[in-house]
């Protein structure tokens, strides 16, 4: 057997107790230091899960691999010493607020010859997961992802939530690019950071006819979390908070001879749905990533897609939000 990664974290925040409490008690994993420039926050994390703290990536040293869930503001100026420090990294999404860096990180990923994974989490919904294992040939796919807002974020929802449902979009429809796509973008809380979005409303279509609609705010009061996807001849509900699918099937009975007429009616089906907590199952397919048992150019190129579009869909939607 071998020995558990040793895993650095670098930001202690929501997301990063999380990602601590997973690793330090995964079966693969051991958490080795929890990195934050609060000694406050992170000495709590590493203390409640036997760590040690480090205010700086000078605390690097012995890990095996790290995991940034720091403020996506500061994921560049974390994510390039890491990689030039030879180690697997695992990154919040989006791996950065703009493409640009995005790329600067994955080409850095590339030339070091390093693992680089993006913490798409909704990959891992073990709902997704079913609903795009029998899913055949979309012709339209509608997301929600509403949340009410907060305001610790200081990225528009652009970067915070489109890119989860414009990730399993595009894997819907094959991994293609969009060939063309229409865009809302709105803000109207006054604690938004100017330029950063409350509210984006995207329509994409894909080569061969697909259209997806995906919905994206922080001003809802609750949070929303779906995804419809109709085919021809059926259409799946996912519910990824709940981590439920039903597929339903409209079917159309002629009547008996002799009495005419005819009667309608709807197939459910609810398939089981299996599989672990989404960021424990991340967090087993970022160990096999570094174990050699992901691909490693498939795994980083599979980050750019979703940041591509996001970007196209925020440059599409600029006049709208200064006007």
């Amino acid at each position: 057997m071998t020995a558990p990664l040793a895993v650095a974290l670098v930001g202690s925040g929501s997301m990063g107790l999380n990602h601590a409490r997973v690793i330090a008690t995964g079966p693969r994993t051991t958490l080795a230091v929890v990195i934050d420039p609060s000694e406050r926050a992170g000495r709590a994390t590493a203390q409640r899960y036997g760590a040690r703290w480090a205010p700086s990536l000078d605390a690097l040293e012995g890990a095996d691999a790290a995991v940034v869930a720091a403020s996506t503001e500061h994921h560049r100026g974390l994510a390039l010493p890491i990689i030039a420090a030879g180690l697997p990294l695992l990154i919040e999404k989006p791996v950065c607020p703009s493409l640009a860096q995005t790329r600067e990180v994955v080409d850095a990923s590339r030339v070091a010859g390093t693992p680089l994974q993006c913490g798409l989490l909704e990959r891992f919904n073990p709902a997704v997961v079913t609903a795009l294992q029998i899913i055949q040939e979309p012709c339209y796919i509608r997301a929600e992802r509403h949340s009410p807002y907060a305001a610790r974020i200081k990225t528009g929802v652009g970067w915070d939530l489109l890119v989860h449902d414009v990730d399993l979009v595009v894997r819907a429809f094959g991994g293609l690019a969009p060939t063309s796509l229409g865009v809302e973008v709105g803000q109207f809380h006054p604690e938004s950071v100017p330029g950063a979005e409350d509210l984006v409303e995207a329509s994409l279509r894909f080569a061969g006819g697909g259209i997806a609609s995906v919905s994206a705010s922080r001003v809802g009061q609750r949070k929303v979390r779906t995804m419809v996807i109709q085919e021809l001849d059926r259409m799946i509900e996912v519910d990824l908070l709940r981590r439920g699918v039903t597929a339903y099937r409209h079917t159309t009975i002629e009547g008996e001879v002799g009495r005419g007429g005819y009667r309608q009616m709807t197939e459910i089906e609810v398939p089981e749905i299996l599989g672990v907590e989404p960021l424990v199952a991340q967090l087993a397919h970022f160990v096999d990533l570094v174990d050699g048992r992901v691909e490693l150019d498939a795994e980083r190129e599979s980050i750019l897609p979703a940041h591509e579009v996001v970007d196209a869909v925020l440059s599409a939607g600029a006049d709208s939000l200064s006007s």
